[in-house]
């Protein structure tokens, strides 16, 4: 499945093969994960059947207590058959407890497992991914699969299937009980019930396309609310505020329409439901009483019959709101398994190769790469650097600087070429081994919650205080960390341990030099940085990046000018290679770049 396919999951007007395909699709994912538990799920059933069928013995004892014993008691002072009819109601009511409870813990214990193996799945699944999925499926989306959809199947699991099964089992009964009890009102039941099948297919129905409607207007809203409060610094600076809102607000008016909608036909489906309970229990007492006064039934039946006719439409309402539930789980659970379905479109490979023991030389070998089926960006590209080379890109927005460095990390692939680490594809090495070679420092420099030693240290897990201090000093940063409140022991998301966007480029660069890899990328890496930082960044980049493989994105020449190599790029190839002073004195594009930097200093 292709990431576009995945990002139109939010459309309502499928075709039926469509239809089809993601229905399959959910129930492989539902049979996947239900399957280890299959021996349980029988377990339970039985549970509840034997319950249903304790719980439903009530009124036959209750008619045979009324027809039975009260007469042996009258006419023979024989009280045997009222105790039996006692004890047995009793223990019947006890079974029927005792199996409710183990069915309702033993079915609750199979749903958290279910769902925490669809949890730990997603989020699995989403991190092996690949970054063009990312980059097209929106964080807003993401996060409602692993929330709100999630709760949705949580719902049903716990409460819709349990409603279900017992509301059918319960009916099942209820009938065949009736009819042993007597046949004639079992068969006006069954009368009843037809109208009751037609409101209920109907409600079916209706809710279906309700239903989804308010999943896909709940997703939009919740969607639109992250991207929001995550982007709030962008909102503010650009007082985005009332246009936001306008914008939300919509969303809000959307999903509170589906949900009115979705509430009328409940308030048409339930009061149906228990019109047409009410108007059978009518019937079977006034054509039972009939009866009773004709002598052709009991009291007791009579009463056993309104009793299981009063039972017999309750379940039916648990039923149709399980359909709310289910409706809801069920788009939900299409979505997730459409997430699930995504390939990486980067991939392991099935036997990686082992990586040589030099140290970084990199090789772009007719490289042509574009971003899925938009234009081309590297036009058959060759490039060669050489081990412990430090290179500089250089170019307009557009250029291809960025994509060249998504290729050597391998975030993507190219469409066509090959780019090879120390001779070897990447496409055929394992990807510990690439991200223990490779790392690259972004502009978006992120900490994750943990202490500032924390952060450093996911370069190099395991790392010792003295290694992850001198990774600090080397780029400048350790002088900072020991003015915060607790030094390296400071909660980077704790009120006054928090720090700035200069200092947490600086912790990113100690993050990476600790990872101590063969190949060192920096996109746009000191944009973040003041004039002082930057200096001191440099003074460590001149030591740490003198043995090893170095490519450096920047739009600051004072950070260029550490490069052995700088190469100007246009269109996606290579319109200048040389030494920084080389090309200032070629006078080509980078001289004038060069010029243009030195005279805004000024």
């Amino acid at each position: 499945m292709t990431v576009q396919g995945v990002q139109g999951e939010d459309r309502t007007d499928y075709t039926k093969a469509e239809s089809k395909a993601i229905r399959a699709r959910s129930r492989r994912l539902l049979g996947s994960l239900l399957k280890p538990h299959v021996g349980r799920v029988v377990v339970t059933l039985l549970f509840v059947v034997v319950a249903a069928a304790a719980n439903i013995a009530g009124p036959l004892l209750i008619a045979y207590g009324i027809d039975v014993g009260l007469p042996a008691i009258m006419e023979r002072s024989d009280w045997m058959p009222l105790w039996v009819a006692t004890l047995t109601y009793i223990a019947a009511a006890i079974t029927a407890g005792v199996l409710m409870y183990l069915y309702t813990v033993g079915i609750a214990r199979i749903s958290q497992t279910v769902l925490y193996e669809l949890r730990r799945r997603l989020f699995a699944h989403a991190q092996r991914l690949s970054l063009e999925f990312h980059e097209s499926y929106t964080s807003g989306r993401i996060i409602a699969r692993q929330t709100s959809d999630l709760e949705s199947i949580r719902d049903l699991l716990d409460q819709g299937l349990n409603e279900l099964v017992r509301g059918v089992l319960i009916m099942g009964f209820t009938a065949g009980a009736m009819t042993l009890l007597d046949p004639l009102s079992g068969a006006i039941i069954g009368i009843a019930l037809i109208p009751a099948i037609i409101l209920t297919r109907w409600f079916q129905l209706r809710s279906t396309v309700l239903f989804r409607e308010t999943r896909t207007t709940s997703a939009r809203m919740i969607v639109h609310f992250v991207e929001t409060m995550t982007g709030i610094r962008a909102v503010k600076a650009f007082r985005k505020e009332v246009a936001n809102q306008r914008e939300f607000d919509e969303r809000v008016d959307d999903y509170r329409d589906a949900n009115y909608r979705t509430i009328n036909i409940f308030g048409i489906y339930e009061p149906g439901i228990m019109m047409i309970g009410a108007i059978t229990i009518a019937a079977l007492v006034i054509v039972g009483g009939l009866r009773v006064v004709e002598g052709t039934m009991q009291i007791g039946a009579l009463l056993g019959v309104a009793l299981y006719a009063r039972n017999f439409f309750q379940p039916i309402q648990g039923i149709g709101m399980f359909f709310n539930g289910y409706q809801s789980a069920s788009a939900a659970l299409e979505k997730i398994s459409g997430v699930l379905e995504e390939e990486p479109t980067v991939k392991e490979p099935v036997q990686p190769k082992a990586l040589p023991a030099s140290r970084g030389q990199i090789d772009f070998d007719g490289v042509r790469f574009a971003y899925g089926n938009g234009k081309v960006v590297l036009p058959d590209f060759d490039l060669h650097i050489p081990s412990g080379q430090t290179i500089a890109l250089v170019g307009t927005t557009g250029a291809g600087k960025s994509t060249l460095a998504k290729l050597v990390s391998r975030f993507y692939d190219p469409t066509d070429g090959a780019v090879k680490l120390d001779g070897v594809d990447l496409r055929e090495l394992a990807n510990d081994d690439l991200r223990r070679a490779v790392v690259m420092v972004t502009q978006e420099a992120y900490l994750f919650s943990g202490t500032v030693a924390d952060n450093i240290a996911l370069g190099k897990p395991g790392a010792s205080d003295e290694e992850i201090e001198a990774a600090a000093r080397a780029v400048g940063a350790h002088g900072f960390i020991e003015a915060l409140p607790d030094g390296y022991a400071t909660d980077v998301n704790k009120r006054g341990g928090r720090v700035s966007a200069g200092q947490r480029q600086l912790l990113s660069f100690a993050r990476a030099f600790l990872a101590d890899p063969r190949v060192l990328i920096l996109d746009e890496a000191t944009a973040s940085l003041d004039i002082p930082s930057e200096r001191l960044v440099q003074e460590g980049l001149t030591t740490l990046l003198a043995d090893r493989t170095a490519i450096i994105i920047a739009h600051r020449l004072s950070t260029v000018a550490i490069a052995d190599r700088v190469l100007v790029m246009e269109h996606g190839r290579i319109i200048e290679d040389g030494s920084p002073a080389e090309l200032i004195e070629q006078g080509g594009k980078f001289a004038s770049l060069h010029r243009a930097w030195r005279e805004s200093l000024v």
